[in-house]
């Protein structure tokens, strides 16, 4: 989905994930939404992650998994969105490997 609709659902998407897991969450990991992608039919979006410190990922994503349909009712209560779709959560590995890439580049 390139096109303004589109990049505003996902910039909404993006700050009521983020909104909810810092409401939810228990502070004992730092959870930071990273990037939303959608399935061509709109009807599946993945939340992409990254945590810290990176021992508390497996928690995180079995916190984020265990909390969907309270997201889902969360989009639905905050948002206009008329077809709320079925969401996942999912450590942003791409994140981490930049965030490697950059570590090595400074040495």
């Amino acid at each position: 989905m390139k096109d303004i609709k589109g990049l505003k659902i996902k910039a909404q998407i993006h700050e009521l994930a983020s909104k909810f897991l810092q409401r939810e969450s228990n502070h004992l990991s730092l959870i930071t939404v990273t990037d939303i992608m959608i399935s061509k039919d709109s009807k599946r979006m993945t939340i992409f992650f990254t945590v810290l410190p990176e021992t508390k990922e497996k928690a995180a994503l079995d916190f984020t998994k265990r909390k969907r349909s309270e997201f889902r009712e969360y989009v639905k209560n905050n948002s206009r969105m008329q077809r709320i779709p079925f969401f996942d959560f999912a450590i942003d590995g791409g994140e981490k490997n930049r965030q490697k890439i950059d570590e090595i580049a400074r040495l």
